[in-house]
């Protein structure tokens, strides 16, 4: 015999259930993970082995991924992050993280950061001791030496030599020789971006970047924005990207993956999607003759049930996991072939 009591309990549950939206009601139930992973950008190879051996050891995920983006952001022979990064137009390193920790929901995050090598636990500090998620500029700067974190040139000799390369180059009447024979001018949207999941199922994740080379002072990508350089739910998985990060703002790609994610798409088709998205997004002066995108981009998801994959728009990318296999380089799926 139903009570009174079990009548009303009923009658609530299925009142929620009539008022959700139908997102939540078609989307999967979350899963604990079987087992540890972590993803990243390709140059994060080294990272996820440290980040990975740090989770097994009972590391919280996040404090694991950020030791192993740290790495590129002390290698000053990476053009992309931290020391020896490449700098905006006026020679100056600038630059951008941010982090999300699942277990907690909070985040971190800072831009156009000058003089602090390592952006991703200055992001860190944010989410840590503070109130805000994003500091920026000098007001970054300056948190970041009240914390304790020491301030040290970010310009090597190797990047300020491609710094002046490029600004010879700017003006075909000046008095600089262009070199174009013997030197070539790079061109960088380098960053790292990793995310992790422990048996227990947490999840983190972390992006930095020294930005588009030689952009406008001030210039912020999308690393450092929550949603869109990186995402984190804790009951769904996180995503995070590298490439042209103007493209990736515009569609939150970091919380989109995680959303698609949490409607039950696996991790590949999460990413992809989010590609075909943004490719749609795409204005027109940055076209190619054929209406596809004149630029690459890449995104990286993890499940929270352990699942994990990477997309670029295009054939030929690839990134790094770790898991009890341990660390390797996998082929990215891809949107377009190339030449076709």
């Amino acid at each position: 015999m139903t009570t009174r009591r079990d009548f009303l309990s009923q009658a609530a549950a299925a009142a929620a259930l009539t008022a959700a939206p139908a997102s939540l009601l078609s989307a999967s139930p979350p899963r604990a993970a079987t087992r540890p992973v972590v993803i990243a950008s390709a140059n994060g190879l080294r990272g996820v082995k440290v980040a990975y051996d740090r989770i097994i050891r009972g590391t919280d995920t996040l404090d694991a991924i950020i030791a192993g983006v740290n790495i590129q952001e002390l290698d000053a022979e990476d053009q992309s992050v931290g020391i020896g990064g490449f700098p905006n137009a006026d020679g100056v390193v600038q630059l951008d993280a941010s982090c999300m920790h699942g277990p907690t929901k909070r985040a971190g995050s800072v831009g156009a950061l000058e003089g602090i090598a390592t952006p991703s636990l200055v992001a860190k500090a944010v989410m840590d001791y503070t109130d805000h998620i994003m500091l920026v500029g000098e007001g970054a700067k300056r948190f970041a030496l009240a914390m304790g974190f020491k301030e040290q040139n970010l310009l090597t000799e190797k990047t300020r030599q491609d710094w002046l390369r490029w600004k010879a180059r700017l003006n075909p009447n000046d008095f600089w020789l262009d070199h174009d024979d013997d030197v070539a001018i790079k061109y960088s949207t380098g960053t790292i971006n990793m995310n992790a999941v422990n048996a227990a199922g947490d999840l983190s994740s972390v992006t930095t970047t020294s930005g588009m080379a030689w952009k406008i002072p001030g210039r912020i990508g999308d690393s450092p924005v929550i949603g869109a350089g990186q995402y984190c739910d804790n009951l769904v998985g996180a995503a995070g990207s590298t490439g042209r990060g103007e493209a990736n703002i515009k569609v939150c790609g970091g919380f989109l993956a995680v959303e698609f994610m949490r409607q039950g798409v696996a991790p590949e088709q999460a990413v992809l999607k989010t590609l075909e998205r943004l490719a749609a997004m795409t204005e027109q002066r940055l076209l190619r003759p054929d209406g596809r995108p004149n630029f690459d981009i890449q995104f990286y998801a993890v499940a929270k049930d352990g699942r994990y994959a990477a997309a670029s728009l295009y054939e030929g990318a690839s990134f790094a996991v770790c898991d009890e296999r341990g660390p390797r380089v996998e082929k990215c799926a891809f949107l377009y072939a190339r030449g076709r």
